[in-house]
Parts: C-alpha cells; structure tokens; sequence
C-alpha cells in the first residue's frame, strides 16, 4: 500500500484554466502536485481546459506509451481518469484517495473531495504512473 499522502492543505483552493500552484489548480495540477507528493515524476500538459479534443489526445498518448500502468480497480493515490465530455476518450483527472473517494480540481467547485461512484458513468479507468523521481 502506498503510503497516505497529505491533500487536505489543497482542498478548497480555486480551479484555475493551468493553474499549478496553491493560488489555483487545474485537474492535472493537482494530480502532479499529488503524484510528487507520492515521490513520481510527472510530465505537464499545459492545455487549456476547454480543449477536451487535445486533453484526451494527451492523456490516451501517456496511458498507452507504457508511461503509467493500468489498474484492474482502484488503489490509493491511483489516477483515475474520467471523460466530462462524451465526444472524447478522456478529458479530466482526479487522485484516489480510499474509501470510494477522489479528490480532483473541478470548475464548479475547484478542489474537492468527491465519491468515485457519483462518478461511475463518466470513469474510463485506473493508473499508476510507470516510475519514481531519481
């Protein structure tokens, strides 16, 4: 199991279109602040966050370069990848954080925590990123 990561400092903080700081995130800028956290190294991907065509593109070309490993179910502090936007594959990430819950960076409410069944329907899957820092 991983060892639990510290997130609850970031709850309530805005979303901000690229945001990667404190001041404002935006899905993957929590994700890579939460995925450092756990000691992985994680590229950016500086997209705005209504190009859903280019965020999918992004995220589908990492899961299948052997970048992150695909999950069978949930573990914590697990990418889970989500599509918002139907037209796509996936457009938007969030961190597991057990118990059926995610913590992730939404426009309507920035960062929150939030239950992985409510989001169900829209779940394309489970990832572990491939490898640590050096």
């Amino acid at each position: 199991m991983v060892e639990m990561i510290r997130y609850d400092d970031l709850v309530g903080v805005p979303f901000v279109d690229s945001g990667r700081t404190g001041d404002g995130l935006d899905c993957w800028g929590l994700a890579m602040i939460l995925l450092k956290r756990q000691g992985y190294s994680v590229p950016d991907y500086p997209i705005c966050a209504t190009a859903v065509q280019e965020i999918a593109k992004a995220l589908k070309a990492g899961s299948e370069c052997g970048s992150y490993e695909h999950l069978d179910s949930p573990e914590y502090g697990c990418i889970v990848l989500l599509r918002l936007s139907m037209d796509v594959w996936a457009n938007h990430v969030g961190i597991c954080i057990g118990h059926g819950r995610f913590i992730h960076a939404y426009s309507k409410t920035g960062v929150c925590i939030d239950r992985l069944s409510r989001w169900k329907s829209r779940i394309v899957g489970y990832y572990r990123p491939g490898r640590l820092e050096s």
